[in-house]
């Protein structure tokens, strides 16, 4: 670091020099690069000075990187310094892979358990189960181990091996088993399938290298083994993006050879570029409808931007993310690299999509989001309006799914992972995944395993009750509604019992979706959820109706 340092105060004595040699060269005074070399100079001269003479050592990475950070600030939040640990974390955000054993991990009290087993990867080989303790790893034990060293350890090169010892959660038993990493490729599209009776449905969680070609094979593979298909579904829902490339692959599928699919335009021009479809699509006239949600961004927002403003499709869901910036990754030295922005990107009608202006600050230094009242209109292929400055903004709006208080403290508590292990080594089959369901009796069996657990929680009515009794103990009304105030607490007790059975429905779906992830994995999981997902329930039933479909893709709508 402190040759780096000095390469860069040799840069300033260049710029300096040719400052004063006059000619071509000279800066003026407020010329913005002279700025740089000046500042680059006292900064190299200051770090010199306080290393020097400071009364105690100052370790220097540390505090380089401090003024990095500070330095990043003044960004956005997707501009960032990769040091040279955190390259392999840079890799698996472009190519989905890593070298590891394919599994989730948690900590259970003390403890760290395996959540999920990812088909075909080394733990699946060696048969380890959700649910199974960690007991020991190359013969240490891990019990009160961080979690984060955990994961590390897990992680390696292809080819390593780790011995790990193991503890059934149910019979106690503890096995010892060898398992040899390998390169895991996490899949882009992690669910392909029909829903509905006749709509395809995928499921796509990532733009990675390759995943273009994922998706273009799922839809091909729908439309051959479903024939009679009606509609497709491409649920981009908490997919954060990745690849432009990837995105514009993904468009081609549904959109003619040779069309704009997004352009991106920056500081430095000769990086500009239109980005247009190059391959035959297959199929430009199946009804289309893609899923988003808040966590749709970047890459997502792409697809969805161009199948907009194409009117090749509808957008259903929620308003997504509003990335409408690209990085670009560049080589630093000591093997580090700069991910920064380098431009915004523009959907086919002209648009960029990114909600929050960073590069308004307030003096506080905080950012805000673009305000309605400058968000400009632009109009799709059909005549349609659309804006841009707040994410993709959907043609048919569905309010999102919220978990009730009791559920989030269930899940929390793990108390719905514990007994799905339970329910699955008492049940060696299960019906297919979507069939299944569990009885009333079943879910009895459920409320008797949680008593005497503790799975208390607050709602948000009393979260709210207790801001409002701070204000006014602080406004001095407190006491003349005290017994209003005590009156409507002991309205407002909830009794968990009770919460238990009046959201009975969610919890018995919640525990069915864990319990066909034990014999189905991820997969069985996501094909249990479809058939209560308002999202996937709306989008089928836009589908199946072509005088709406027709609709919501004409003006004026």
């Amino acid at each position: 670091m402190r040759a780096f340092l000095n390469k860069r105060k040799k840069l300033a004595a260049v710029l300096l020099l040719l400052l004063t040699a006059g000619g071509i060269f000279a800066f003026s005074e407020g010329d913005k690069y002279f700025q740089i070399a000046k500042n680059l100079d006292i900064f190299a001269a200051f770090y010199r000075e306080l290393n020097t003479y400071y009364v105690d050592d100052l370790p220097p990475e540390k505090v380089i990187h401090k003024g990095i950070e500070a330095i990043l600030e003044e960004t956005d939040p997707f501009t960032d310094f990769v040091t040279e640990e955190n390259l392999d974390d840079l890799k698996f955000m472009a190519t989905g892979k890593y070298g590891g054993v394919g599994a989730s991990i948690n900590k259970s009290g003390d403890w760290t358990i395996i959540t999920d087993v990812y088909e075909g990867s080394p733990m699946y080989k060696a048969g380890v189960k959700p649910g199974d303790i960690i007991v020991t790893m190359d013969g240490k034990s891990v019990k009160n181990t961080p979690q984060e060293e955990i994961s590390k350890t897990l992680k390696g090169a292809p080819g390593t091996s780790l011995d790990i010892l193991f503890r059934n959660p149910v019979s106690g038993v503890e096995t010892p088993r060898k398992i040899v990493r390998e390169e895991i490729n996490v899949k882009a599209v992690s669910y392909t399938g029909i829903t509905g009776g006749d709509i395809g449905y995928i499921r796509m969680t990532q733009f990675t290298e390759n995943s273009g070609a994922m998706v273009r094979a799922a839809v091909q593979q729908l439309k051959q083994s479903n024939p009679g298909m009606k509609g497709l579904i491409l649920d981009l829902r908490g997919n954060p993006g990745g690849l432009l490339d990837e995105a514009v692959v993904v468009a081609n599928i549904f959109v003619d050879k040779n069309k704009l699919i997004v352009s991106t335009k920056g500081k430095v021009k000769n990086w500009d570029r239109n980005y247009e479809t190059s391959e035959q699509p297959v199929d430009t006239r199946l009804p289309l409808a893609v899923l988003t949600n808040h966590s749709s961004a970047s890459a997502s927002e792409i697809v969805a931007g161009a199948v907009q403003d194409m009117d090749r499709g509808l957008v259903i869901g929620q308003r997504s993310y509003g990335k409408g910036l690209v990085q670009t990754t560049r080589q630093l030295p000591y093997n580090t690299k700069l991910k920064v922005t380098t431009a915004k990107y523009y959907t086919p009608s002209g648009r960029c999509i990114q909600a929050i202006d960073y590069s308004h600050r307030s003096e506080d230094g905080s950012v805000d989001y673009v305000p309605d009242s400058l968000r400009k209109k632009f109009t799709t292929q059909g005549g349609r309006e659309v804006r841009d400055g707040g994410g993709i903004e959907p043609d048919a709006t569905v309010e999102p799914t919220y978990i009730s208080q009791v559920a989030v403290s269930l899940i929390r508590k793990q108390y719905i992972f514990d007994y799905a292990t339970t329910y699955y080594y008492k049940h060696p089959k299960v019906a297919p995944a979507g069939d299944f369901s569990l009885t009333d009796e079943e879910f009895s069996d459920f409320e008797r395993y949680l008593d005497n657990k503790d799975y208390s929680y607050k709602t948000r009515s009393e979260d709210a009750l207790e801001t409002f009794k701070t204000t006014a103990r602080k406004e001095k009304y407190y006491d003349a509604l005290t017994k209003e105030l005590e009156a409507l607490e002991q309205k407002m007790k909830h009794d968990k019992k009770q919460d238990l059975l009046k959201n009975k429905t969610e919890i018995k779906r919640l525990l069915e979706e864990e319990i066909v992830n034990r014999y189905y994995a991820q997969q069985g999981r996501i094909a249990k959820s479809l058939a209560w997902d308002r999202d996937v329930n709306e989008a089928i039933s836009v589908l199946h109706d072509a005088v709406r479909y027709k609709k919501l893709l004409s003006p004026g709508k």
